[in-house]
Formats: C-alpha cells, sequence, structure tokens
C-alpha cells in the first residue's frame, strides 16, 4: 500500500503507516533467543527468605503458592503515610511540585521460566484476579488519583529481571495519555451518542482483517491506526469502564485472549520484548467516565522512535496493521 496518514479516533493523533520504510515483516523477527539467569541469582525467588519479610499476598497461602504481591524494592513512589491528608500542590519558581505518594508493588508468578503467554488458563485469570484484589485494595486510600497495572518483559521493554512478573503503581495524579484518551472518548460521545471503543471494536469484527483473538466475551485485534508495528488491543465485549467491576468470569476471558494472542505474537515475532497494560477509568468522579471502556494495550518492542517522530510527535508505523494480521494468523 501507498503511505497514509490515519487520525485515531480516541486522541485525534495523526499517525503515518508508511510500509515502504520497512524491508520485510520478517526483518522485525528477534532470534528467538533470551539469556535466562539461573534460579539462584534471581532476586524474586525465595524472596521472603532473602529479605526476611513477609509477602503482601501470596495465593494460595503457604509455601506451595502460585503468586504472590511483594513491595518493590526500587519503588518509583514514596509509600502513602497512615493518616495523612491528600498532598498539595506546591510552587518552586514557575513549576508545580507535589510529593509522590502512592504504592508500587510487584505481582511475582512461581514459575521461573514461564512467562504470561505460557501460564495455565487457571494461573494466567488468577493473575488477573490478583491484579483486582490489589487494586480494589489500594484504591481505598483517597490520596490516590489512578492506579496503573503493567508488565514489561524484556531489556528493550524497560525489565532487568527475567523472572516473569508484573508491576502495580499508585499515584496521585492523572497520567497524560489517560487524560487525552479520557477526553477523547467523552468528546465522542457527545457527537455520537455511542462509545468509541465498541464502535472500533463492531468495526473490526465487521472488517474481519485485524482481528487477533476472539471469544464470547474478550476479543483482541490490531487497531487501524497502530502507532507500533503489531500493537495490540484487548478488549472485554460488554462495556464497562472500570476494570475493577470485572466479575472473574470477564477477567478469565481477558486473560485467554491476552494469552492466546502474546503466543501468536512470540511465535511470528520469535520471542519479542514486548509490554502490556491496563487502560481504566480512574478512581475519583467516577460518574463523569461513563462512556469509557476498559482494556489492555500490548506494544511490542521493535522500532525506535528518531528525529521525525520525537519533533513532530507523529508516529511512524512501518508495518501495515493488515500485513501484520496476516502473519499472527499463521500462527
Amino acid at each position: 500500500m501507498n503511505p497514509e496518514l490515519r487520525q485515531d479516533l480516541v486522541s485525534g493523533d495523526w499517525i503515518l503507516i508508511a510500509p515502504g520504510r520497512h524491508r520485510r515483516v520478517q526483518q522485525f523477527k528477534e532470534t528467538g533467543k533470551r539469556l535466562i539467569p539461573s534460579k539462584k541469582d534471581c532476586p524474586l525467588e525465595n524472596w521472603e527468605e532473602k529479605n526476611n519479610r513477609e509477602a503482601i499476598l501470596k495465593h494460595p497461602k503457604g509455601k506451595n503458592w502460585r503468586i504472590q504481591v511483594i513491595p518493590n524494592i526500587y519503588p518509583a513512589v514514596m509509600p502513602s503515610p497512615s493518616g495523612s491528608r491528600s498532598p498539595k500542590i506546591k510552587k518552586r519558581g514557575p513549576f508545580a511540585t507535589l510529593p509522590a505518594f502512592g504504592y508500587h508493588e510487584v505481582i511475582v508468578t512461581r514459575d521461573h521460566l514461564n512467562n504470561f503467554p505460557r501460564l495455565k488458563p487457571s494461573e494466567a485469570a488468577l493473575v488477573f484476579q490478583t491484579f483486582k484484589e490489589r487494586y480494589l485494595a489500594i484504591s481505598r486510600d483517597q490520596k490516590l488519583t489512578y492506579i496503573s497495572i503493567f508488565q514489561n518483559w524484556g531489556a528493550k521493554a524497560g525489565s532487568s529481571i527475567y523472572h516473569p512478573h508484573y508491576q502495580l503503581l499508585a499515584i496521585p495524579v492523572l497520567p497524560p495519555d489517560i487524560a487525552r484518551s479520557l477526553e477523547g472518548s467523552q468528546n465522542y460521545f457527545r457527537k455520537h451518542k455511542a462509545c468509541v471503543h465498541c464502535i472500533q471494536i463492531a468495526w473490526e469484527k465487521k472488517e474481519k482483517k485485524r482481528v487477533v483473538y476472539e471469544t464470547k466475551n474478550a476479543i483482541a485485534f490490531l487497531p487501524f491506526v497502530g502507532r507500533e508495528p503489531f500493537e495490540m488491543r484487548v478488549f472485554p465485549k460488554s462495556h464497562s469502564p472500570f476494570f475493577e467491576e470485572s466479575t472473574d468470569g470477564l477477567l478469565r476471558a481477558v486473560a485467554e485472549v491476552l494469552s492466546k494472542s502474546l503466543k501468536k505474537l512470540e511465535r511470528s515475532l520469535k520471542l519479542p520484548d514486548y509490554n502490556f497494560y491496563i487502560h481504566t477509568a480512574p478512581l475519583r468522579n467516577r460518574n463523569r467516565y461513563h462512556q469509557y471502556h476498559w482494556h489492555v494495550e500490548i506494544i511490542p518492542r521493535t522500532t525506535i522512535s528518531a528525529g521525525f517522530e520525537l519533533g513532530s510527535g507523529i508516529e511512524i508505523n512501518p508495518v501495515d496493521p493488515d500485513e501484520a494480521a496476516l502473519l499472527l494468523a499463521k500462527n
């Protein structure tokens, strides 16, 4: 196809789809090899014994746990002081500052080798149920505004530890990307009286070109306006703004579709590094976000933003999402 500028329905951002800039889709494949450190050198193996501390949460309890939650050893935010009031914005010259109170936790699965797409379905579902459990517990802190849940897999995705793990980071401000997504969803709803995400789901189901995996309750597809090669999104089909209000059944469905999609990605690109993260409505002013639709975004780390992207804010995607979907379909 010829290069084409496409505008995202939610953010309004323009993305340049330029397939002529890549040689072949196969050029995005990794070697299929990954350096695996030994268990004895892993900081997440036998964490309680090494640190002489108890985990925040374990499922099941006792020595035979399959998943545990621990505090991040190098937290990005300070623990929120018990009984303290919400932090106040202060001025420092022309700048605004705010104490970075919050929570930074690590969700660890037992197996040293099996990342999310290699977990048993019951264990993948347990990961998402644990996300929800910690989300609900932390959300009681009135000083918080947003809780981010994500995985960094591989060095290119920002992970310094091989052992499969996930992170939860709770902060007292609304992240700018979430703010833009919420605003875009609100603007679309005002104009069309419909959820922009539901519209995209319906269109992708009708087009049948970019759907990666689908079940009765969840769907994964490559967005028509994808910023990155092989970028994917996983949506629950039922409309809901709030991740934490999802039933266990719905979380199982989303976990299944996420797992299947990541397996296809791994087979197609030979074990690429990637990030996935949950986008959900914020904790406060909940009545304002009825038009939002929580979901999971998957970003394979196959490219590096260069001068044009950094200087213009317009991302160049060198792979047509339709072509990427064809490769994923073979796997």
